[in-house]
């Protein structure tokens, strides 16, 4: 199930980008002093209570300009609400009420979206008259905060939790494998989701942004079940102009919430972009099983050493998912394009792989003995036992006398000898580290 949007929305300079900050826990946004800083929307993840949601940092609505920039601010309004399960409208209270406010006020209102109105900028709570007037704005009972500092944001999340929908299971069986096709605009995905399914299931253009839903497709192929999911192309900021652009990227992130296997489709002929790096990143973060699908190789003239010099080039440029087996297609000519599905398979079920705590221990005393755990002036790093915790991504807990004396390039060689005992080809691995039984550090 992906998880809930969150938009944030408001005139500019009324702190939605620190409130952004402060809800996703980092200084992710842009924030100035002057208004209209924040161009594009971000996005992040971020959880209260035990719930994750996608908070979405939207640019201000400036009604100041002429006739077209008002129509493209109210347009950019009606898309943010309409993709989120649910809205914080940010308002200024020492500016006090805007009527730029009361027409954004109307937008939520006409959406019928869940919304709270959040005054910021309220540092004296013994001023109620502060909020007052924006009861006049019909969205109920105003929240005050001050999000520079902190103050009562933990008493807004517990009311936003609310207006979010339930949690509430995947529609498909458990055996069913939901792969997610991510990737720039035009490298071809919806090409490859119509050769898999046989018939023109998905519009295929040669203009970027074509896809502008994810649309799920439930199909079987050799006795198994999977769900393909065709996404909007995920572009650089910079190149995102058309405002339905901006909204579709938020679908691609939760396709890829919501998959078992992601696809990362790159062109052969522009090899490996920044871009790509981030949409990897993501679902390295999301905890998905991968495959690198290089698209248009049909384009490239080759010879006997053309795959392996493509593949190294991939694998310096991609180097934090080196374990992510890559695959060289034509979705147009449909060469090895049934052998994706085929990596899908292997790379769902390492995944889904348990290694039983006796082995993971008899590979854990080898590797400690070959190679010991670090140590700090007197104090070494010793590792009592581990096991497995879960999976979807593998996921392992060590035991140990002092989490802090771990280094990463140590429990990176501990990653790497399992790998080389079990696979784990495709999928991230996760390790926590535990101080006999409390004192848990996640790495």
């Amino acid at each position: 199930m992906p998880k809930p949007v969150v938009a944030i929305i408001g005139r500019p300079n009324v702190g939605k980008s620190t409130l952004f900050n402060r809800i996703a826990g980092g200084r992710m946004a842009i924030v100035e002093g002057e208004p209209g800083v924040t161009r594009d929307r971000l996005y992040r993840d971020a959880e209260w209570s035990g719930r994750s949601f996608t908070v979405v940092d939207t640019g201000g609505l400036d009604f100041h300009e002429d006739d077209e920039i008002i129509q493209g601010a109210r347009r950019q309004a009606e898309l943010a609400i309409r993709e989120a399960d649910a809205v914080l409208f940010v308002v200024d209270a020492r500016a006090g009420l805007n009527p730029y406010d009361e027409e954004v006020a109307a937008f939520i209102r006409r959406s019928q979206k869940p919304a709270l109105l959040v005054v910021n900028k309220v540092e004296k709570y013994d001023l109620p008259t502060q909020t007052y007037e924006f009861y006049r704005l019909g969205l109920g009972e105003p929240v005050p905060v001050s999000a520079a500092e902190g103050l009562n944001t933990g008493d807004m999340l517990d009311k936003l939790l609310e207006l979010l929908p339930p949690k509430e299971e995947s529609p498909y069986a458990s055996d069913v494998i939901k792969i997610a096709v991510i990737g720039r605009p035009n490298v071809g995905k919806s090409s490859l989701v119509n050769y898999i399914l046989g018939e023109e299931r998905v519009l295929v253009s040669n203009i970027p942004g074509t896809t502008r839903d994810a649309i799920d497709t439930l199909f079987e192929r050799a006795d198994r079940k999977y769900v393909i999911i065709d996404t909007a192309g995920v572009r650089r900021k910079s190149k995102i102009g058309r405002k339905t652009e901006r909204y579709s990227v938020i679908r691609a992130l939760r396709a890829v919430d919501r998959s078992d296997v992601v696809l990362i489709m790159l062109d052969a002929v522009e090899g490996v972009t920044d871009q790509d790096k981030r949409i990897a990143g993501y679902a390295l973060e999301a905890g998905k099983a991968m495959v690198i699908v290089v698209n248009k190789w049909d384009l490239i003239a080759k010879d006997d050493r053309t795959i392996n010099f493509y593949t190294e080039k991939i694998r310096q440029e991609l180097a934090f998912i080196k374990y992510v087996p890559v695959i060289f297609i034509s979705a147009l000519t449909g060469k090895r394009v049934f052998k994706v599905l085929e990596l899908v398979n292997s790379v769902a079920e390492q995944n889904s792989a348990r290694i039983s705590t006796s082995d993971l221990n008899a590979l854990l005393r080898e590797a400690t003995l070959q190679n010991p755990p670090p140590a700090d002036k007197a104090r070494r790093l010793k590792i009592f036992y581990a096991t497995q915790s879960g999976v979807k991504p593998p996921r392992f807990i060590l035991f140990c006398n002092n989490p802090d004396l771990m280094h990463f390039s140590y429990l990176r060689y501990l990653e790497n000898r399992l790998r080389q005992a079990y696979g784990f080809e495709g999928t991230p691995v996760r390790f926590a580290l535990r101080k006999r039984v409390k004192e848990a550090r996640t790495v």
